[in-house]
């Protein structure tokens, strides 16, 4: 099988490389850092294609669908994405900007454009979109933007998933919704965990062996499923108060 994967070169990204690489899965990995890619690349033992690209860019993310589609890939993850931390008057709008492109509108043309290929081929082809528990929430006061794409990403697949099961094709949706996990997330948000994170090697095992048994919600770790259970008996208001202190807890590094 062949596999792209966006935002490869850290965390659960670089962690599916690496279990894929153990299925002797050929790789397409996608990141804006060559550097970290090329050394990526000689360490896998598989077959792996390096592709340099940034993906809040409309364009790139165009440029690289036709390489998907001449690779003719059997795996999608579209993994690359970031948050940022404040309040919503104090964010910078021009990050907020890059963050809607790169979390959801570079997974949109992706997962769109990648479907109709995969339909196709009429073969068991795998899409899994990482999302978050953020995206879960009603939202995410500190972290507005950033939940807000996570939904998105989670609404988006879960009705995907729907429609390939009703069209009865061979394309398997999967969307990823861990809690904190330990990557360079925070350090790009400008926070740290207030409770301890699963590890991205964990999340990415599970992910991926999910994502094979076609599984649609994906949930690593037994805090976050009982989080999601019980926060059903709760109202959205009570929710956004819990995000809130949640978010209050991380401070800058």
């Amino acid at each position: 099988m062949k596999a792209l994967i966006t935002g490869a070169t850290s965390g659960i990204g670089l962690d599916m490389a690496r279990y894929l690489a153990t299925m002797k899965c050929e790789l397409i990995l996608v990141a804006r850092n060559r550097e970290k890619l090329e050394k990526i690349q000689e360490l896998l033992a598989t077959k792996v294609t390096i592709i340099v690209a940034d993906l809040s860019n409309e364009q790139k993310v165009k440029e690289l669908y036709v390489i998907a589609k001449q690779e003719n890939i059997d795996i999608l993850i579209n993994n690359a994405g970031f948050g940022d931390f404040g309040y919503v008057t104090d964010t910078d709008m021009a990050k907020d900007i890059e963050m809607i492109n790169t979390n959801i509108k570079a997974v949109h043309i992706l997962t769109k454009s990648v479907v109709k290929d995969m339909e196709k081929k009429n073969t068991d082809t795998y899409i899994l979109n990482v999302a978050s528990s953020a995206g879960l929430m009603p939202g995410g006061p500190l972290m507005s933007t950033y939940y807000a794409t996570k939904a998105y990403v989670r609404s988006y697949t879960e009705a995907l998933y729907y429609e390939e099961k009703k069209k009865k094709t061979k394309v398997h949706v999967s969307v990823l919704c861990p809690g904190p996990v330990d990557t360079n997330f925070n350090n790009v948000a400008g926070v740290h965990f207030s409770t301890k994170p699963l590890s991205s090697s964990y999340v990415a095992k599970y992910a991926i062996d999910k994502m094979f048994e076609e599984k649609l919600l994906i949930i690593p770790g037994t805090g976050m499923k009982m989080a999601k259970f019980f926060s059903r008996f709760v109202g959205d208001k009570f929710l956004l108060k819990t995000a809130y202190k949640v978010q209050k807890k991380k401070t800058s590094k």
